[in-house]
């Protein structure tokens, strides 16, 4: 093991990154991040020694270029990069030897809490408890994926009503399964911080991008998803996600990139 325990290579900042730092934190797992912003990426080497591209990385015969979702420009991804991340995209994590890629940003956030040995048991204390969080890891995928495809839409000028209608219905359904399990618990599978929190708290975060396109809302007369309506039809959520915003192990990532998208809203 180097005096890393994993090495991942994203754009920054990335509220889906941040889920595997918030854990790192509180099991004690050494990070190492590479990467830059959205828009740099194109000028990067994407491999286990992810970097800015020189002159030779660009003559290299196994680099591969391929263009990317949620990219305009074309991006050198070495064949190394792609054997270990076959879908090709980004959080891309590695093992200290760069040899196994592990991909999507709720696996990753696992494998830091088993590389950490689940201390403070945020993966679960037994297979059932364990299940439980990874259904509602899963159950986030449904509403990230339409947000995804929404925030990618309002960043390219390209929002239609049926891909908005299609992230607030799934956000809707995701509060109300999230309200309905704050009924019972202090937290979302249990009444210990899990990963089932990080992941629902980082997906909010990511939410709030939609702020850097209000103009564009209401040129289309539509709302923020993020508004005062949804404060009050989801109590529960919204105080559990400000509680976590606040937790020490999530403050360092959440606190400064959400304090840039408020003063949008001033």
């Amino acid at each position: 093991m180097t005096s890393k325990n994993l090495r991942i290579f994203s754009y920054l900042p990335n509220p889906r990154l941040f889920k595997s730092t918030i854990v790192g934190r509180i099991c004690g797992v050494e990070i190492e991040i590479r990467g830059a912003k959205p828009n740099e990426l194109s000028e990067w080497l994407w491999d286990f020694d992810a970097r800015p591209l020189s002159k030779e990385d660009k003559e290299r015969k196994n680099s591969t270029v391929l263009a990317s979702k949620g990219f305009d420009n074309e991006l050198f991804k070495t064949s190394e990069f792609l054997a270990a991340h076959p879908f090709g995209n980004v959080p891309a994590a590695f093992s200290p030897d760069g040899k196994t890629g592990v991909f999507e940003s709720n696996s990753i956030m696992r494998s830091v809490a088993r590389i950490g040995e689940n201390t403070k048991n945020v993966y679960g204390f037994d297979a059932f408890s364990s299940s439980r969080i990874d259904s509602f890891l899963d159950s986030s995928l449904v509403f990230a994926c339409d947000s995804q495809a929404y925030l990618l839409s309002l960043m390219k000028d390209t929002l239609t009503v049926d891909i908005y209608n299609s992230v607030a219905s799934a956000f809707t359904v995701w509060l109300n399964g999230v309200e309905r399990a704050l009924s019972n618990h202090k937290y979302l599978s249990s009444d210990y911080l899990t990963l089932a929190d990080v992941c629902f708290a980082c997906e909010i975060a990511l939410l709030y991008n939609e702020k850097y396109h209000k103009d564009q809302l209401e040129n289309c007369k539509l709302d923020l998803l993020v508004n005062p309506k949804n404060y009050e039809q989801f109590p529960r959520s919204w105080r559990h996600f400000e509680k976590l915003v606040e937790h020490p192990d999530f403050q360092p990532d959440l606190g400064p990139y959400l304090r840039k998208l408020e003063d949008l809203g001033k």
